[in-house]
């Protein structure tokens, strides 16, 4: 069950804030449509509801805030847009990273896949899927960690009607087992078909909160189509006809030779039509629009075998009246076709007490020519259960009818919707592992699901090696710098830049594709996460370093003999120096991109420490003042140097040695300015 109590936006300088105090319940067991034209701030209210965006308000996800849930995936499944996974990564290896980040086991994803109908996909990338898989694999990474609550942003935006009746039937198989579905729409037919209860906004705040039946009969407007070649000549009959009857009646001229009558019957005006000798090619009842501020979308007529032209929604409402053929003609009536937020919980249009009422299930008389059905239209309304008689269109009572289902026990709910509705996926049990494994899993399927980081590696070990061979040959280098491939001209060796890159593309890749948020650019700030990234990034830049000096050695031996392969004779401290270099470059990478939401970002931090900090380093500890701290390292020895057991002090020179230099310095000094920067940021948003 959802509660969200006074759900206000921040004000956007002069403007209005874009939500404004909207309440409202979305029980289990039971669809809730959050309806509204595009604007009306359906999205930022999933977003306030989410913690997504900043502003007043409380949701409760089953009595508890999103915030106060330990593991919110295994709560609340979110779909906001597209997937937002990387487009080089596979379906199935997309899934199984987000099954690694939620603690489940790695078949989960294998069954989502069957039950969503991508198991033939499985190896496809991301940035290939169309529209409608990519909705598809939404659906499979919100049902992944098995969810009571689903909450997804118009998850049948540029579907079909197959693709949108399918997805509808998953979600009312998890509403049949108990589960809590929220999901935004614009089309308000669709609303009243799909869900048991229509929360109607309109500029960011509620003006209706009704079950389905009493939304389908007092929000929605039940209408006649017409279609003829005099529609014309029709529609001036009508009116005349209302006229003498003193009925009210609107006649609306439509695109071409087709005709929407508001307060009439199919009766009537196929009478009207047969005694002036008028061919009608299409008389049906079907569901009007909402009245202004219903939005325009494209949703075809209600009833199968009577399609609406594509964009009928919404024209009655802004259409100017000098289309109207006979005006509105009332005989002192209220007007109620609800061209205002007061008339919310009023009838649409309601004829005078002497009209005839509208039959239900009124047969679609065609003359002239015969009409061919709709195979998707009538797919959707099976699904939807909406009501039909032969072949025949089902009026606004039966729609309204059918699309209201009362609400039922879960157990009884499924008992009888299951056999018709598609299946799930079986419950899971949680993986029993420690939480701290999580973000290690996650993050090794991460690195390891895409090839950017094995080519970075690749061409990184390649152009050390050319750099080498051309540092041999020009003379003049070191041994340790030749193995390194690090000439005096850079600042930086090449090992210690692709680690950078390769530790700033595991946080910046997090920020542009942002698989663990629930929206864009909303990466949940963890310890555990980092310390992952840490771990993982400092394995892949030691076996990046090991790589480099081994591969450089082989190619300086294969190119000019064993004189230039030779090891140095202090082997040991150069390679602590070589690793820990290379390994804070990578961790320098993560910390900064982490910072600052970017990869280049963090690369730029990388560059920036022989560039920018080790000057800055140098010039104070060795620059011109009254006391200097020339000396340091050896007091240091002289300090920390005991007489260790086992040998320990031959590590801890090492490592003092590498603290030392002028680079080491300058990385140690970035480190911990960046893991500072990074815990404060964490820090603030956690208790913001």
């Amino acid at each position: 069950m959802i509660q969200a109590f006074g759900l206000t936006s921040n004000p956007r300088k002069e403007l209005p804030p874009a939500v404004d105090d909207v309440s409202f319940e979305a029980r289990a067991g039971r669809i809730t449509a959050l309806l509204g034209a595009p604007g009306a701030g359906k999205t930022t209210v999933l977003r306030l509801m989410l913690e997504l965006q900043q502003g007043r308000g409380l949701t409760h996800f089953r009595g508890r805030p999103l915030h106060r849930i330990a593991h919110p995936s295994r709560e609340v499944g979110v779909l906001l847009g597209d997937v937002p996974g990387h487009p080089a990564r596979t379906v199935r290896g997309h899934l199984r990273m987000l099954c690694a980040a939620a603690g489940v086991p790695a078949r989960r994803a294998d069954e989502v896949l069957e039950i969503v109908g991508l198991v033939s996909l499985r190896e496809e990338r991301l940035g290939t899927l169309s529209r409608g898989m990519d909705r598809r694999l939404g659906l499979a990474c919100v049902l992944l960690a098995d969810p009571h609550t689903l909450v997804l942003d118009d998850p049948a935006d540029g579907l079909s009607t197959r693709e949108a009746t399918w997805l509808h039937g998953m979600l009312r198989a998890h509403a049949a087992q108990g589960g809590t579905v929220l999901l935004t729409m614009s089309d308000p037919k669709e609303a009243a078909r799909t869900a048991d209860r229509v929360v109607t906004l309109e500029q960011g705040r509620l003006v209706a909160d009704q079950e389905a039946a009493e939304f389908s009969r007092t929000r929605l407007r039940p209408r006649v189509a017409v279609r003829s070649p005099h529609a014309a000549r029709l529609a001036v009959l009508l009116a005349k006809q209302a006229r003498t009857a003193q009925r009210s009646l609107e006649v609306v001229r439509e695109d071409g030779n087709r005709l929407s009558v508001y307060g009439g019957t199919c009766a009537d005006i196929g009478e009207i039509a047969f005694r002036h000798g008028i061919v009608v090619h299409q008389l049906a009842d079907e569901i009007g629009d909402m009245g202004p501020g219903a939005g325009s979308t494209q949703a075809s007529g209600a009833s199968g075998g009577c399609r609406d032209d594509a964009g009928r929604a919404a024209t009655v409402a802004s259409r100017d009246r000098d289309q109207v053929e006979s005006g509105r003609i009332s005989d002192g009536t209220p007007d109620r076709s609800l061209d205002g937020p007061e008339s919310a919980h009023t009838p649409a249009l309601e004829p005078h007490p002497d009209a005839p009422q509208p039959v239900a299930n009124t047969p679609s008389l065609s003359f002239g020519q015969p009409q061919l059905p709709d195979a998707e239209q009538d797919e959707s309304l099976s699904a939807s259960s909406a009501g039909r008689t032969g072949g025949d269109c089902p009026s606004a009572t039966a729609i309204a009818t059918s699309a209201h289902r009362a609400p039922r026990p879960a157990r009884a709910r499924a008992a009888g919707t299951l056999d018709a509705l598609p299946p799930l996926p079986p419950p899971i049990a949680v993986r029993p592992g420690p939480s701290p494994l999580r973000p290690l899993r996650y993050e090794i399927r991460r690195a390891t699901g895409i090839g950017t980081g094995f080519l970075t590696g690749a061409v990184t070990l390649a152009l050390s090696a050319v750099i080498a061979v051309v540092l041999a040959r020009i003379g003049h280098t070191p041994q340790p710098r030749l193995l390194a491939a690090w000439p005096q001209e850079l600042p930086l060796p090449p090992a210690a830049l692709g680690a950078g890159l390769l530790g700033a593309l595991s946080f910046g890749d997090e920020f542009r594709h942002p698989a663990l948020a629930a929206d864009r650019g909303t990466v949940p700030r963890r310890l555990g996460l980092l310390a992952a990234k840490l771990l993982v990034s400092s394995a892949t830049a030691l076996v990046l370093a090991v790589l480099t000096v081994g591969c450089d050695a082989e190619v300086l031996y294969l190119v000019y003999g064993r004189e230039l392969a030779q090891v140095p004779v202090d082997w040991f401290s150069l390679g602590v120096s070589w690793i820990g270099l290379v390994v804070g470059c990578a961790w320098a990478g993560v910390l900064a991109a982490g910072v600052f939401r970017s990869t280049s970002a963090g690369l730029a931090a990388v560059g920036a420490v022989p560039v920018l900090v080790v000057p800055v380093v140098h010039k104070l500890v060795n620059g011109p003042s009254v006391r200097t701290a020339a000396g340091l390292p050896a007091r240091l020895r002289e300090a920390l140097l005991p007489q260790w057991p086992f040998g320990g002090e031959r590590y801890l020179e090492a490592a003092l040695e590498i603290v030392t230099q002028p680079v080491g310095g300058a990385l140690t000094l970035s480190l911990t300015t960046l893991l500072c920067a990074y815990l404060l940021t964490t820090l603030r948003s956690r208790f913001r």
